[in-house]
């Protein structure tokens, strides 16, 4: 039996603001993320902790399936490892972020 190793998710989004409808689609988008698990870690830029490749995969089908029409909407998956490598130039970790890590220990 394979053992499921821990990922972050990462969505990265510019979409456009200029129009009612479209900061409408812009929050519906960033709704969507917050309530499938995704914390935000800075302005755009939102991700989430998974358990193997099949959670990746489920996460990023929700993410396709709320894309708005318009924009650049990216996403990676990185290993927990590769994300422990991640260096702040500056400014701290979000309150989230500690959060998440402490709830990663949990599991």
């Amino acid at each position: 039996m394979k053992e499921s190793k821990f990922m972050w998710l990462f969505v990265f989004f510019d979409l456009p603001t200029k129009t009612k409808k479209e900061r409408r689609k812009y929050t519906q988008f960033r709704n969507h993320l917050l309530k499938d698990g995704f914390i935000m870690m800075q302005f755009s830029v939102y991700t989430r902790i998974c358990k193997g490749d099949d959670s990746i995969e489920t996460h990023k089908k929700r993410v396709k399936e709320h894309i708005p029409p318009k924009g650049n909407v990216r996403m990676i998956s990185i290993t927990d490892l590769q994300y422990a490598k991640m260096e702040t130039l500056i400014g701290i970790k979000t309150v989230e972020e500690k959060l998440e890590k402490k709830q990663l220990l949990l599991f």
